[in-house]
């Protein structure tokens, strides 16, 4: 016999700020009554830092929107039996995956910080036009990584997608914890103030251009980086060709393990998400050899 699938948990929250972080930055403030049946998310003992959500969006353009059945119930949570009965499949709510920034259980909100480029791509875009008390549905979080206390260094590294989770570990670590976070960001105007561990230094890269395979810096910085032998835990995300060649690095150069590291890609370069997801079961996708 076989297993049932786990149905999945669509939460449902509402905007309740919204801040611009920077000129490419935006942070929405999510809460509501839906707040308490999320199940946020540890490793160990300790919470886990990169804990990520499924945001789901229905097409958005008066011509995609037009091309939907009359009557279609649209009401979130989405009935997605229901939607796949009635939509083809490029219809169907599209999912798009964004690092919690923080949890504040006291208000009962989560942080989510959004990456906007003028009118591309579908999460920005919702973010940057998203009004106070507009509802957004997700699935998750998951998670896999939080700040080791007995590591003896840390290396924590990405771009700007990758900025929230870094922030949010730097955030969580003892004052005494060791080691370097690299964020790799368009311009000075990008940096965003964090709050970072005495024992951790923190290092910006400015691309002074948008994000191609001939601006992009960080893969180039670690490899010229010391990292010293030990307990080493390591955080790495971002581009996924950046990842890949990351990946061979740290562990045929640096002798790093593998199995000790949280390393996988966020996006890829000249794909949306759906694309980028689909890629992650065919060899492209893969970050290991």
């Amino acid at each position: 016999m076989s297993k049932s699938k786990k149905t999945r948990i669509q939460h449902v929250l509402a905007v309740e700020a919204k801040k611009q972080l920077s000129p490419h930055m935006i942070r929405l403030v999510l809460g509501g009554p839906g707040f308490e049946a999320i199940e946020f998310k540890s490793v160990g003992e300790s919470p886990a830092t990169d804990q990520y959500i499924k945001l789901l969006f229905l097409p958005q353009s008066a011509a995609e929107a037009a091309q939907l059945p009359e009557g279609l119930d649209l009401s979130r949570p989405y009935d997605m039996d229901a939607l796949r009965e009635q939509l083809r499949t490029e219809q169907m709510p599209a999912t798009r995956t964004y690092t919690i920034r923080h949890v504040d259980h006291e208000n009962s909100q989560i942080w989510v910080d959004f990456v906007v480029h003028g009118e591309e791509g579908r999460a920005g875009v919702w973010a940057k036009n998203a009004q106070i008390g507009e509802q957004i549905s997700f699935f998750g979080p998951g998670s896999g990584y939080a700040p080791r206390g007995e590591a003896e260094w840390h290396l924590l590294a990405g771009d700007e997608a990758a900025l929230p989770a870094i922030a949010s570990a730097l955030e969580s670590m003892a004052e005494d914890a060791r080691g370097v976070a690299v964020v790799e960001v368009r311009d000075a105007a990008e940096r965003q103030p964090l709050d970072v561990p005495a024992g951790m230094d923190l290092v910006w890269l400015h691309r002074e251009a948008d994000f191609s395979p001939e601006t992009t810096m960080l893969a180039e910085y670690l490899e010229e980086l010391a990292i010293p032998e030990g307990d080493v835990q390591v955080f790495v995300h971002g581009e996924r060709a950046q990842m890949k060649r990351i990946r061979r690095m740290l562990v045929d150069q640096k002798g790093l393990e593998r199995k000790a590291m949280s390393l996988s890609a966020y996006w890829a370069n000249g794909r949306i998400e759906d694309q980028f997801q689909a890629e992650k079961r065919t060899p492209v996708g893969r970050i290991e050899d």
